[in-house]
């Protein structure tokens, strides 16, 4: 796991998006246990509380479960509810990928024209 100490982004939703997409790609997969809190904690050089943080998030959106005095575990995950997920990462991404090209001052068909070239990259 990777934490940017300089990033915008808290170190808690760091923490939490890298094990949501483990979640969501099949890495983590149900029943698995997260890392122990403390364990994970000593692991980063962070403190207990924003590892406690980042596993709570997942809690709130269904993605693990937490089991008194034994941690974290993986949720079963449907297969909507997979998709619904990635669509919504997908739907950011692209709100953010908009915010950026308005700033730029980039049209529509350029930005399709970009998205083409890319999504053909891993043909």
């Amino acid at each position: 796991m990777k934490i940017y100490q300089n990033s915008n982004e808290p170190i808690y939703k760091q923490i939490a998006a890298q094990l949501k997409e483990q979640i969501l790609t099949g890495k983590l997969k149900s029943g698995d246990p997260l890392p122990s809190i403390r364990g994970l904690a000593q692991d980063l050089k962070i403190s207990v509380i924003t590892t406690m943080k980042a596993y709570e998030e997942l809690s709130v959106e269904g993605l693990v479960t937490a089991s008194k005095g034994k941690g974290y575990y993986v949720n079963a995950q449907d297969e909507n509810m997979l998709k619904e997920q990635h669509m919504r990462q997908v739907e950011e991404n692209l709100m953010d990928a908009i915010h950026s090209a308005k700033i730029a001052g980039m049209g529509l068909p350029e930005v399709l024209d970009i998205l083409g070239t890319l999504w053909n990259m891993d043909d």
